[in-house]
């Protein structure tokens, strides 16, 4: 080969070189600049009312809260429904507690979005007409209260104890009751309104 024609093939492989390392460098800054035009959505404002049916004791009700709003404020706050009380409002008490298809759970960590589309029941919705439901009647009978405040959560608790078969035996009882804190101590009389309530509750 000559010189001249080494100079030259020289020469190019330099340019290709150089351009090639141009084009590399531009990459990333290009790819960067396209990030940053690129307007990311917005974060909705969770504090911007929403929409949301829930269905309480058999019926449908259709609400505009904000979408932090637990299963305990909308039934206490925009239903007007106050059996449930709100007692440490961190799960701790059982003071809130409501069944949610047959479950029960504490409403106060429990957010309204999320039982959308669930059975809510609360204790304003086991009674049948004027009838009370059998484990009000045995919480009456057995004196298994005493201030009121933590009644409502005790017994809606206590009917979901009942149906899962937790009510084979004293132990039992206490044990899954637990979570539903009594103040007043009235702890032996809930248990007996308990086990006075299953039969008939299992009889259905």
């Amino acid at each position: 080969m000559s010189e001249k024609t080494s100079s030259k093939a020289s020469a190019f492989d330099r340019r290709a070189f150089m351009a090639g390392a141009a084009g590399s460098a531009l990459m990333p800054m290009t790819a960067r600049a396209a990030t940053q035009d690129a307007t990311p959505p917005a974060a909705r404002d969770p504090s911007l009312p929403v929409e949301v049916t829930l269905r309480v004791n058999g019926k449908d009700k259709r609400l505009r809260i904000d979408a932090r709003t637990t299963v305990l404020d909308a039934l206490r706050e925009h239903l007007k429904l106050t059996g449930s009380k709100k007692g440490c409002d961190h799960g701790q008490c059982g003071a809130c507690t409501v069944l949610i298809d047959d479950r029960r759970v504490v409403s106060c960590l429990t957010l309204a979005l999320a039982a959308e589309g669930q059975e809510i029941t609360t204790i304003e919705g086991l009674a049948t007409d004027d009838r009370l439901h059998p484990m009000q009647q045995a919480f009456i009978d057995n004196d298994a209260f005493q201030c009121g405040y933590c009644t409502p959560g005790q017994i809606m608790s206590a009917v979901a104890c009942v149906k899962e078969g937790h009510a084979g035996s004293d132990a039992d009882i206490r044990e899954y009751m637990s979570g539903n804190i009594c103040r007043c101590a009235a702890y032996p009389n809930i248990v007996a309104a308990v086990k006075q309530a299953a039969p008939e509750i299992m009889k259905g």
